[in-house]
């Protein structure tokens, strides 16, 4: 039996300013998912039901964990402050459905319930600022290249427009900000009204009216939404003014208008208008045949080198090895690895001792074959099991490499809610770390020890919890594969095998035991 999708966008935040019908569909939903700022803004509306919440820029996962459960009947609401459509969840959502080949006759039912968005709450604090034509730009350069966002910062900026920027600023993103001010500028005055408008209805609600010159002179951060006035926009008792245009038919200070309401919209009376005052009843009809003819000829055309027309490059990654247990590239490796890189790709080595190569490409099926032709074990990265091992003293201890690499063959590459790393030592030294992996698996007189669940990051860091011991060769492949299949069953998007382990006290027959360091801790700064 199909589910069903409910994408909520539950506005601001504030309890008066969500609509009734979100309110109604996070009551029916017997899930919700969202980011965890989000779900912590709606707990009033959510009591009693499942929740699973996920960090920042894990909007993919918590659509796929969203698909996964309408499939298996229940009604799931994806939140998204504001409106889910406006940089919300609802696009993510389809773009996942699409993927598998959903048809709205007989998939799940999809229901996007609109909100309000940042851009018409903030407004409402600032005054009437986006009463004539205005858009909306995210100065995120994550997902968008930055020189994209700049060419619509250009052309917002000479076409007139009130922008309201969204994601302006963040821990790590500082100077997309300072780009947008230095690029409007050469199009507006310096004394252009500037709203800046923190948490909008929210409990640290903050409003700033400045300008456009002196804009950065104030905190600006994620949680902020920039509205930067037009040519028109003028301030009046701290308010944010656009005029809609009315004064130009009508006289504002005086009771008696000198049109009257017929005589309004008569194109004598719009010179400015397209028509340019012009009354003929052809004026119309000329117009669509010029646009038409204007169409047919090649320089009123896009060209093939504007950056709105060109083609968004594919990125291919892929984690790059020359072995399980060797660590020895060879010199002809290395040559077919920089020519695989050429001068638009790159090579990271990263803290996980993985070589990741990331080129742009369109064919990426030619450059597997090229880089398994010289001996590399490729593998995807991202939310996957990644198998590493130790080299086994170059081999001398060279008893566990067989297991090694039926592992790798197992279980490298799986997808899983959250990035794991099974690491592997071919003896108790455990030199090579592997009792710090999600799955550590260390190799003793002729058997294994098991560790789950290390924490490698952060304050409260820890190793894995030692959770078996003697574990025979032939046991431990299916040992492992019961462990990972119940975490990727019942994990939360993002949830690392350590949160796992710790909120549900069992994995298979071993028991959580808290062991992470009992200590004060202050808060620590982040970026997103």
């Amino acid at each position: 039996m199909n589910g069903k999708l409910l994408i909520v966008g539950f506005g601001p935040g504030s309890a008066e300013h969500i609509t009734e019908r979100a309110k109604e569909a996070l009551k029916e939903s017997d899930c919700i998912i969202g980011y965890k700022t989000y779900v912590e803004l709606i707990a009033d509306f959510i009591e009693g039901k499942e929740v699973i919440s996920t960090g920042m820029s894990e909007e993919v996962s918590r659509a796929q964990a969203a698909v996964k459960l309408a499939e298996q009947g229940k009604i799931v609401a994806v939140i998204s402050s504001g409106d889910a459509g406006v940089y919300g969840m609802a696009g993510l959502v389809y773009e996942v459905l699409v993927e598998q080949g959903w048809k709205e006759a007989d998939g799940v039912k999809v229901e996007i319930v609109p909100g309000i968005s940042a851009i018409n709450s903030c407004a409402s604090l600032l005054g009437a600022p986006v009463m004539h034509d205005a858009c909306t730009i995210s100065l995120s350069d994550h997902l968008t290249p930055w020189d994209l966002i700049a060419k619509r910062i250009e052309a917002a900026g000479a076409a007139d427009f009130v922008i309201a920027l969204y994601n302006p600023k963040s821990g790590k993103r500082t100077r997309q900000i300072v780009e947008a001010q230095r690029i409007l500028l050469k199009h507006r005055s310096p004394d252009t009204p500037v709203g800046l408008v923190k948490s909008a209805y929210r409990e640290r609600e903050h409003v700033v009216i400045t300008n456009l010159q002196e804009m950065l002179d104030h905190e600006i951060g994620m949680l902020t939404t920039v509205i930067i006035g037009n040519s028109t926009t003028f301030l009046y008792d701290n308010k944010m003014i656009t005029p809609r245009g009315y004064q130009r038919k009508y006289t504002l200070t005086s009771e008696k208008q000198p049109l009257k309401p017929h005589e309004r919209l008569k194109p004598k009376n719009e010179p400015w208008a397209l028509h340019g005052g012009k009354a003929e009843p052809t004026a119309l009809y000329e117009l669509g045949m010029k646009a038409l003819q204007m169409l047919d000829k090649k320089e009123h055309q896009v060209s093939e080198d504007s950056p709105f027309k060109q083609k968004a490059e594919s990125i291919f990654e892929v984690a790059v090895s020359p072995g399980v247990a060797n660590k020895l590239f060879s010199a002809e490796q290395l040559l077919v690895l920089s020519k695989a890189a050429g001068e638009k790709g790159s090579i990271e080595y990263t803290p996980h001792h993985q070589v990741i190569l990331r080129v742009p490409t369109e064919n990426p099926d030619q450059l597997v074959t090229t880089l398994q032709e010289a001996g590399f074990l490729l593998a995807p990265i991202g939310d996957v099991a990644t198998v590493k091992a130790c080299d086994f003293c170059d081999g001398e201890k060279k008893d566990a490499i067989p297991y090694a690499e039926r592992l790798y063959e197992k279980f490298n590459g799986l997808d899983l809610p959250k990035e794991m790393r099974i690491g592997l030592n071919g003896c108790g030294m455990a030199c090579y770390g592997a009792v710090n992996d999600d799955i550590g698996i260390v190799f003793r007189r002729g058997k294994f020890d098991l560790f789950l669940g290390a924490k490698t990051v952060g304050r409260t860091a820890h190793a894995g919890q030692p959770v078996a011991e003697g574990v025979e060769p032939d046991a431990l492949i299916p040992l492992l594969e019961n462990i990972i299949a119940e975490y990727r069953e019942k994990g939360h998007p993002n949830e690392r095998l350590f949160k796992y382990f710790k909120r549900v006290k069992r994995i298979q027959n071993f028991e959580y035991r808290d062991i992470e360091p009992k200590i004060n801790l202050e808060p620590a700064p982040c970026g997103d």
